[in-house]
C-alpha cells in the first residue's frame, strides 16, 4: 500500500468536513445543493474534449507532480509562484480524471485525483490561497464520492436501443388501454400525427432510440397544453426548475416548454444526462419521471453492488413511476402490432405547415389574425409558446401559415401596438383565523386570482405573518 492509498481515507473524511463547513456559510438552498446524492451532482461546465492520455497534461514543474508519487520527498511550495503551480498542476489533474472517468477507466481517475490531493496538500495555508485551497479539496472529495457512488448505480445498457418486455406488470397496463383507457390511447394516437414524426427525427440525429418519440403519450397524450399537478408543462411535461437547466426560457411573454421543437431538444439532453448516470433506459425512464434523486435513492436502499434489471426494485419506486416504464412498454407493444391487441389505428393529424417572419414589436395574435383572413385560433396552434397570445417586445420569429409571412410584413405597421395590461394588487399582511375565502370577500376579488397572482398551488393553506398580494377589483 502506498502513501496515495492512505491519503483516500483522508479525502473521504475532508468531504464530510467540507460539506459541514459549506453548509454553514452557504444559502440553505446552496447547502441543500451539496448534500444531494453523489450520483446526481452535475458539473456545470464540462472538461475539454478528451486528448489522448500521455499527452493530456503539460506540466509546468515537473518536480511538484514527482513529489506526489515519492512518499520520502518532502518537498513544500515555499514561494507565491510554487503555490500557483501546485494548485494548476491540481486543478488539471482533477480536469484529467474526468476525463479518465468519462472512458470508464476507473482507476486512472481514482490515481489522477489521488496526485491532485498529495499536491495541495504540500500548499500551506495562507489569507491569499486558502480559499482556492479549500475550493480544490472539495471539489476533489467530490468527485471521489462520485465515482465510488456510479459504480453502484450505472449499467451498460444499449445506448440506442430499448429492449421491449412483454410481462404481468407491461400485460396490465396493456389492458387497461384496451378498456378504460381505450379512447385517451386512440385520441392521443391521432395527435401525435402533428408532433411525433419530427421528435424521431430529433432523436435519431442525437443517436437515441426513436422509440422515444412516443413518450409524450404516457406525459401528456399529445396535447401541447397538458399541465400536471406538479406544475409540469407541454409535451414532454417539464417543471419549470427542469426546463430552465436544459435552456427552455419561461417569461412573462414565452414558455418554451411549451414549443414542439425546444422542448424535444431539452428532453433529448435530458436523456442523455440520465443514461450517463443509471445507463439502462428502464432506469432512465424511471427517473425522468419522478427525478434522478428519488430513483438514485431507491437503488442505494437496496443494498447491492450492482444494477442488473430494473424489475430488481420496480416495487419500491412510487406507485406512478413504478407504471411509468411498463405503460411504455405497453405503448410500443401497440403500436408495433395494433390488431394483435384489438386496435385499428385511425388516421394520424397532419403537422400544420408554416413560415416564419421577424416580428420587432408587441401585436397581438388577433390583431394579425383579422388582418390575414386567417381563423383566430391558427396562429396560437402554431405559435404555443406565447403565453399572453401576443408577440413580446423584443425580436421574435413569429409563424404564420404559408403564404402569408409577405402579407403581414406589409401591413405590421397598421396594427396597433400592444400593451399587457397591469396587475394591481395590494399587500396584505396574514392573521389568526384568515383564509383565502374570507380574504377573497373582504376585497372583493376571487380564490382564483388570489392563488393565480401568488403562484399558490390549490389546497395552499396560509401562515399567520405571511405576506401575500391581493387584486383589486376590476383588475387584470
Amino acid at each position: 500500500m502506498n502513501s496515495l492509498t492512505l491519503i483516500r481515507p483522508i479525502i473521504v473524511l475532508s468531504l464530510f468536513m467540507s460539506l459541514f463547513a459549506c453548509a454553514a456559510q452557504k444559502s440553505p438552498e446552496a447547502a441543500a445543493l451539496d448534500s444531494a446524492p453523489a450520483m446526481a451532482v452535475q458539473e456545470q461546465d464540462g472538461p475539454a474534449s478528451p486528448q489522448p492520455a500521455e499527452a493530456r497534461i503539460d506540466y509546468a514543474h515537473t518536480e511538484a507532480v514527482a513529489a506526489t508519487q515519492d512518499e520520502k520527498t518532502t518537498v513544500k511550495a515555499d514561494t507565491a509562484d510554487d503555490v500557483q503551480s501546485f494548485l494548476d498542476t491540481a486543478l488539471e489533474l482533477t480536469e484529467t480524471a474526468q476525463e479518465y472517468w468519462e472512458e470508464d477507466d476507473m482507476d486512472q481517475a481514482i490515481e489522477s485525483l489521488d496526485q491532485a490531493y498529495a499536491l495541495i496538500l504540500k500548499v500551506p495555508n495562507n489569507q491569499k490561497n486558502t480559499q482556492q485551497k479549500e475550493d480544490l479539496r472539495f471539489m476533489i472529495s467530490k468527485r471521489i464520492m462520485e465515482m465510488y457512488a456510479s459504480q453502484q448505480t450505472t449499467v451498460k445498457g444499449s445506448y440506442n436501443a430499448i429492449p421491449m418486455v412483454v410481462n404481468d406488470h407491461v400485460k396490465r397496463e396493456i389492458l387497461s388501454f384496451q378498456t378504460v383507457e381505450r379512447d385517451f390511447f386512440l385520441e392521443s394516437y391521432k395527435r401525435s400525427g402533428r408532433y411525433r414524426n419530427e421528435m424521431a427525427q430529433a432523436l435519431r440525429a442525437a443517436g437515441l432510440p426513436e422509440e422515444l418519440s412516443w413518450l409524450p403519450l404516457i406525459e401528456s397524450g399529445f396535447k401541447i397544453r397538458a399541465l400536471s399537478r406538479s406544475r409540469a408543462f407541454g409535451l414532454w411535461q417539464f417543471i419549470p426548475s427542469t426546463g430552465y437547466k436544459f435552456g427552455l426560457k419561461r417569461n412573462a411573454w414565452i414558455d418554451e416548454r411549451l414549443d414542439p421543437d425546444k422542448s424535444t431538444a431539452a428532453a433529448i439532453a435530458y436523456f442523455k444526462e440520465l443514461h450517463n448516470m443509471f445507463g439502462d433506459w428502464a432506469t432512465v425512464l424511471a427517473a425522468y419521471n419522478c427525478g434522478e434523486g428519488s430513483v438514485g435513492r431507491v437503488i442505494r436502499s437496496q443494498k447491492v453492488n450492482y444494477l442488473d434489471n430494473f424489475w430488481d426494485f420496480y416495487e419500491r419506486l412510487p406507485r406512478e413511476t413504478a407504471r411509468y416504464f411498463p405503460r411504455f412498454l405497453a405503448v410500443l407493444a401497440i403500436i408495433n402490432d395494433p390488431a394483435h391487441y384489438g386496435f385499428t389505428l385511425t388516421e394520424l393529424d397532419q403537422p400544420l405547415p408554416y413560415e416564419t417572419v421577424t416580428i420587432e414589436r408587441p401585436v397581438r395574435l388577433s390583431d394579425m389574425s383579422a388582418k390575414l383572413g386567417i381563423e383566430p385560433g391558427e396562429l396560437s396552434a402554431l405559435n404555443p409558446e406565447l403565453r399572453r397570445d401576443a408577440t413580446p417586445g423584443t425580436s421574435y420569429s413569429l409563424r404564420v401559415p404559408p403564404g402569408k409571412g409577405e402579407a403581414l410584413l406589409a401591413s405590421l405597421d397598421k396594427l396597433p401596438k400592444w400593451s399587457p395590461p397591469q396587475v394591481e394588487y395590494v399587500v396584505h399582511r396574514v392573521r389568526r383565523g384568515e383564509t383565502l375565502s374570507l380574504l377573497a370577500l373582504r376585497y372583493r376579488t376571487s380564490i382564483n386570482k388570489i392563488m393565480e397572482v401568488n403562484n399558490f398551488r390549490r389546497g395552499k393553506l396560509l401562515s399567520i405573518g405571511q405576506r401575500i398580494k391581493i387584486p383589486v377589483k376590476n383588475s387584470v
